[in-house]
């Protein structure tokens, strides 16, 4: 590479260096696939742990010596490194995280836990783009780097991304471990494969349950209905309530905006999302601002007799929880306060309602204006030859906001191999293109030289 970390650097060798390293990472990826870490509640833990073994010596490979496991209070361990850079440079966190979605078989055309290579170029599997890509990047870049940092490097790899993390505590209580002048976050990616972008704001998520009680047991649908109010339809109205007619969310004193930035293909997002034909898209606005700075309300689960198990009775009582993606720069325990003030108000004949907080996750939005940025835009533009664009994203990683508290300067950069238009992260058929790795492991090596001896620390 270069014996002189604050020269300029050069993207031919640090393509040509990548290029050999990537049969390397792809089998990497491969083999970290074929564990199904899930931390999920229920689920067994073995593997969780056989996922965090397997990072640590994933990054032993890769040059870090010191590697290890941090043990996290009631959840699953982190896998964390500190690295000195030469004296006087910044220090830089990786961040991605090793813990998978479940990957129920429906809907997969090959087994989701066994990385197959497609005639498209693709590799399918669960965690192959949410995050196992993510591991692999940095751990290209460690390779690529070979020792010879141009930065301080200190690693964080999280085991509870996908589920309820105890991170987020340990982080408050330990920050000496995490202080640092930028945070690269790679578990984002661009719209499309070979179109790069920095992620510059992340919607934040709420939820809460909505409990009605209408009766004190079941009765005969024939004998009372009509007269005797039902728990699940008088949930039904509540829920109802959080939409207007086109699809908006309409929870009173919510934060709502429009994206300034680029704007997303509709046919794109239609094919991603896989819209059955003739099913109109909801809400109004541009597609960026629907997904990216407003607000969207979701019921994820409703606790109530299957239809299998249906019966002639009045249910006396029904449970939902509900989510709601709250938009940059909103007071994500005031939004949740709205959503379950809304959700008190909206009962109908006097039912008993009782909403209870579960998760609060706070929105983010980035700086643009300081040099790691500016820094990352040119190492994607000589990475993938075209200028990068700025996106949002609807999802949420919780961990950020607590990350901005303890290192308040550090900048945070957001990006990844997780294209929108093919990966389908959390759904069947998740994938990844080895291009998109490639491509972002350049740019990440290209964004640690370009910021040695760079004062970096600007918020």
């Amino acid at each position: 590479m270069t014996d002189n970390p604050g020269a300029r650097p050069d993207a031919d060798r640090v393509r040509s260096t990548v290029a050999g390293l990537m049969p390397g990472l792809l089998t990497d990826l491969q083999a970290l696939v074929s564990i199904p870490s899930i931390a999920f509640p229920g689920f067994p833990p073995e593997p969780v742990h056989a996922m965090s073994g397997a990072v640590v010596d994933l990054f032993r490979r890769s040059g870090i010596d010191d590697v290890r496991l941090l043990e996290i209070p009631g959840g699953y361990p982190a896998v964390y490194a500190d690295v000195p850079g030469p004296a006087g440079s910044p220090t830089v966190l990786l961040y991605a995280h090793y813990d998978v979605q479940p990957a129920p078989v429906q809907g997969w055309d090959s087994d989701p836990w066994v990385a197959t290579r497609k005639d498209d170029g693709r590799i399918y599997g669960r965690g192959a783009s949410d995050d196992i890509s993510g591991l692999v990047i940095h751990a290209g870049t460690m390779q690529a780097l070979a020792g010879r940092l141009p930065v301080g490097v200190r690693l964080l790899v999280e085991g509870e991304e996908e589920t309820i993390s105890h991170l987020e505590d340990y982080v408050e209580a330990n920050p000496e471990l995490f202080a640092c002048d930028a945070f690269v976050i790679a578990d984002m990616g661009n719209q499309e494969v070979g179109r790069p972008a920095l992620t510059t704001a992340l919607r934040g998520e709420v939820s809460c349950t909505v409990r009605v009680r209408t009766l004190d047991h079941p009765v005969h649908s024939g004998l009372f209905g009509g007269a005797a109010p039902d728990a699940l339809v008088s949930l039904i109205r509540i829920l109802a309530t959080l939409h207007d007619e086109q699809g908006n969310t309409i929870v009173q004193g919510v934060t709502t905006g429009d994206w300034p930035g680029a704007d997303i293909d509709e046919d794109g997002y239609r094919e991603s999302s896989g819209l059955l034909d003739g099913v109109d898209l909801v809400g109004t606005g541009s597609l960026a601002s629907r997904l990216w700075s407003k607000p969207s309300a979701t019921v994820i689960g409703i606790d109530a007799p299957t239809v299998q198990e249906a019966s002639n009775v009045l249910l006396p009582e029904a449970t939902a929880k509900v989510s709601m993606r709250i938009v940059p720069g909103a007071d994500a325990d005031h939004e949740l306060e709205a959503l379950m003030g809304h959700l008190r108000s909206a009962a109908p004949w006097n039912v008993i309602v009782e909403v209870e907080k579960v998760k609060v996750g706070w929105p983010f939005a980035a700086d643009m204006s300081g040099p790691v940025l500016r820094t990352a835009s040119e190492a994607l533009e000589a990475a993938f030859g075209r200028p990068a664009e700025q996106i949002g994203s609807g999802g949420s990683i919780p961990l950020v906001a607590t990350l901005k508290k303890v290192a308040p300067t550090a900048a945070v950069l957001l990006w990844g191999a997780e294209d929108l238009a093919l990966s389908r992260i959390h759904a069947s058929n998740e994938s990844v293109d080895p291009r998109e790795i490639e491509d972002m492991v350049v740019a990440q090596v290209l964004t640690l030289m370009g910021l040695a001896g760079t004062q970096v620390a600007t918020g």
